[in-house]
C-alpha cells in the first residue's frame, strides 16, 4: 500500500510541474491566462483526490499499530569507513527504505577498533526502531578476540534481516611480480616473513581471513591494521603493503580501475562478477576459504511488532529486481528468505565456526 502512496504522490509531482514545461515552451501570450487558470483549478482538484485516496487506503489496509511506524528519520549505524561492503548494502537499503517510508534514513558511520566503536554503539541504542545497526562477522570476531568487550556479540541484539551473500576476494599490488595464484603462493612461500597484509583493524573479518590464509600457505606474514579501506589501497598501490583479503564490494572501484589485481575469489566456485577469477578452490587452498554476510539488527528489547514491520517491509524491497541487479553488479546476493530467527541461529552457527579458528590462531586483542 506504501506503494500506492509513492505512485500517486508521484503523478501529483508530476502533474504540477507540466505547466512551467508549457510556460518554457512559449504558449500564446492569449492562451497563458485560461492554461494557468485551468492547471490551477486541476492541480487542486487532483491534489484533494490524491489525498483522499492515500489516507483512505491507508486507514482500510494499514493496521493501526503499524501505520505509526514509522514517525520520524531512522538511523542505520555502520561500524566501518564509507567504501566497506556493510557501508555500500546500509545505503542502498536507505535509499530504498526512505522512498518506502516517505521518512530520511540515514547511515551513520561509526568507524575504528575493527569495528568495535560502532557495534558497541549499536548495543546501547534506543530499542525503539528508530535506530538500526549493520552487522557482518565483524562484530562476532570482535568480540571473541577481547577478553572484555564492551558489548555482547549476539545477547545485546535481535535479528531484522539478513542482507546479503559476500564474496571475499584476494587482492595483491601490482608492484608485486605475481600474475596469478599461483605464482603468488610460490612468491610468498620463498619469502617467509617478508610479505605483509591490510586488514579494517585488528579483530575486524579481514584480519581474520588473512590469517586464515596465512596458515593456509603456512607463512609468517605481517599485519598491517588500517582505519580506512581507502588508506589500505592507497598503500597497495605504492608497493608497501603487499595482499589483502576484503570483500568483493568494497574491492571492485580498485580492481576495476587497474588500481589492484584480483587473483582468488574465497570461495569454492567462481563469482559471476568477476567470472575470469578462479576461485581458492581452483587454485589448490580449500581451507583458505572465507566468505562474508551483512545484514540488519535492533538493540535487544526493540518491541516484536515493529522488528515484524520492518523484516517484512526490508524483505520486500531486497526481492526488487533493480535491487537485486545492483547487489549482483557488486559481487553480493541478496538474501530476504531468512526469517529473523533464522538470521539469529545463522550468526549463532557462526559465532561458533569463528571461535574455533580464533582459538587455532591464537589471536587476542589485550
Amino acid at each position: 500500500m506504501r506503494a500506492s502512496r509513492l505512485v500517486l504522490i508521484s503523478l501529483v509531482r508530476r502533474f504540477f510541474a507540466y505547466p512551467r514545461c508549457l510556460a518554457r515552451r512559449g504558449t500564446a501570450g492569449a492562451r497563458r491566462p485560461l492554461a494557468r487558470a485551468g492547471f490551477a483549478m486541476g492541480r487542486f482538484v487532483l491534489y484533494g483526490l490524491a489525498l483522499g485516496v492515500v489516507a483512505g487506503a491507508g486507514n482500510a489496509s494499514i493496521p493501526r499499530s503499524h501505520s505509526e511506524f514509522p514517525a520520524k528519520p531512522i538511523r542505520i549505524i555502520v561500524p566501518n569507513s564509507a567504501g566497506a561492503a556493510e557501508d555500500f548494502f546500509a545505503r542502498m537499503l536507505a535509499e530504498e527504505m526512505a522512498a518506502f517510508y516517505l521518512r530520511r534514513v540515514f547511515v551513520d558511520n561509526r568507524a575504528g577498533a575493527g569495528g568495535l566503536i560502532g557495534n558497541a554503539r549499536m548495543s546501547r541504542a534506543n530499542a525503539d526502531g528508530y535506530t538500526l545497526g549493520t552487522v557482518s562477522v565483524t562484530r562476532l570476531i570482535s568480540e571473541l578476540v577481547r577478553d572484555n568487550p564492551p558489548y555482547r556479540a549476539l545477547d545485546d541484539i535481535v535479528g531484522v534481516a539478513h542482507v546479503a551473500s559476500i564474496t571475499n576476494v584476494l587482492v595483491i599490488s601490482r608492484a608485486l611480480p605475481a600474475a596469478n595464484a599461483r605464482e603468488f603462493v610460490h612468491y610468498a612461500r620463498v619469502r617467509p616473513g617478508e610479505l605483509n597484509f591490510a586488514s579494517l583493524g585488528m579483530g575486524s573479518a579481514s584480519h581474520l581471513a588473512g590469517q586464515v590464509f596465512s596458515r593456509a600457505l603456512n607463512i609468517d606474514a605481517v599485519h598491517v591494521p588500517f582505519r580506512m579501506i581507502s588508506d589500505s589501497f592507497v598503500e597497495m598501490l605504492l608497493g608497501r603493503v603487499h595482499y589483502a583479503i576484503h570483500t568483493l564490494p568494497a574491492a571492485l572501484g580498485p580492481l576495476r580501475e587497474r588500481r589492484l589485481r584480483a587473483l582468488a575469489v574465497m570461495t569454492p566456485q567462481r563469482s559471476p562478477t568477476l567470472p575470469q577469477v578462479p576461485s581458492i578452490v581452483e587454485v589448490g587452498l580449500p581451507e583458505a576459504q572465507f566468505d562474508s554476510w551483512s545484514g540488519l539488527v535492533a538493540p535487544v528489547g526493540t518491541p516484536r511488532r515493529i522488528v515484524e514491520q520492518l523484516h517484512g517491509d526490508i524483505s520486500r524491497l531486497l526481492r526488487n529486481n533493480l535491487l537485486r541487479e545492483r547487489f549482483v553488479h557488486q559481487g553480493a546476493e541478496s538474501t530476504p528468505d531468512k526469517t529473523p530467527e533464522g538470521f539469529m541461529r545463522h550468526m549463532q552457527d557462526e559465532y561458533t565456526r569463528f571461535q574455533v579458528i580464533i582459538r587455532a590462531s591464537n589471536i587476542k586483542i589485550d
